[in-house]
């Protein structure tokens, strides 16, 4: 198939350029988007500025610097944009799966580019894609990939409801590296989620035909690579023993526990960088601050909490 410049598919137009700092947080707001590379691009919801129209669904957004270039998202809500975005409106009909072909046709030629280097800005619109979606794309049934928004749980909890109190990192888990084999030495296309220290897909890169060594419902603490990125691992699996260091819980630890302390944890990542790994010495060294009763972590508020969040009831 011929490729073609992305802007013979696309109108493509920056976005509003907008600073997060000076705009009005509103929980019920319009979707704020940003150059992160999770959640559709999506850090906040926001309050109208001035007589400024959002953008319309549909659209797509795409980063052209920060950390993860060409990050690309169909917008399924009204939004605005912050820096350094390129909106992309589709010069012709196009239905939903066409329209994600087309943002992971734009994220692969991520290689091309680096942050504070060659970034997306001028040459984004030269981009070459393939004129038209393949037809074995044709049968895609996006909706089968539908998620209910319906929070497990319709009590609302707040977090400055109960007391919060520091932990020893410690006392809740026992800190080990993988003694896994690297992928290299493992055989690829099976069933084994191999887990590396990836900022993505939470940390999963491959499957592998071995049978996994780790158990289920334990963290994964990037040591390396992306430093500072912790996974919640529902599923048994093999890690690489050079940049994942392994959390298992001395405590009864679900998905939502899980899920909570995964959070807190990923909230300690500034400490660190690729000159500054986050080995076992200096988790070991970590104190995290969790809601408490009576002296000792308070596992029932944090699973209400998790299960207050819009999604979760996809979790279990």
């Amino acid at each position: 198939m011929k490729p073609v410049p992305l802007s013979k598919i696309f109108d493509i137009k920056y976005g509003n350029q907008f600073d997060l700092n000076k705009m009005e947080f509103d929980v019920d707001g319009i979707n704020f988007v940003s150059r992160t590379s999770q959640n559709l691009g999506i850090v906040a919801k926001v309050t109208r500025y001035k007589d400024v129209d959002p953008y319309s669904a549909g659209k797509i957004t795409v980063t052209l610097g920060g950390t993860y270039l060409l990050s690309a998202f169909v917008q399924l809500e009204d939004f605005y944009t912050a820096q350094n975005i390129k909106i992309l409106t589709p010069l012709r009909p196009m239905n939903e799966a066409e329209k994600i072909y087309y943002c992971i046709a734009i994220g692969r030629n991520r290689f091309r580019y680096s942050s504070h280097g060659r970034e997306a800005n001028v040459t984004l619109d030269r981009l070459l894609v393939p004129e038209r979606m393949p037809d074995s794309w044709s049968n895609f049934d996006i909706q089968k990939f539908d998620i209910s928004r319906r929070a497990e749980c319709q009590v609302e909890t707040q977090l400055n409801q109960t007391e919060w109190k520091y932990f020893e990192l410690t006392r809740l888990f026992t800190i080990s590296a993988s003694k896994d084999k690297l992928i290299d030495e493992l055989t690829e296309g099976g069933t084994t989620p191999y887990i590396t220290s990836s900022d993505s897909n939470n940390g999963v890169t491959s499957f592998v035909k071995e049978l996994p060594t780790n158990l289920a419902n334990t963290i994964t603490a990037n040591r390396g690579g992306s430093v500072g990125y912790f996974y919640y691992q529902p599923m048994p699996y093999q890690a690489t023993p050079v940049d994942v260091r392994i959390l298992t819980p001395k405590f009864d630890m679900n998905a939502y526990t899980g899920l909570f302390l995964k959070t807190i944890l990923q909230k300690e990542s500034y400490r660190y960088n690729y000159s500054r790994k986050m080995g076992s010495d200096r988790l070991a060294q970590f104190r995290i601050k969790l809601p408490a009763k009576d002296g000792m972590p308070n596992w029932d508020f944090m699973e209400r909490y998790i299960k207050s969040l819009p999604y979760s009831c996809n979790i279990a």
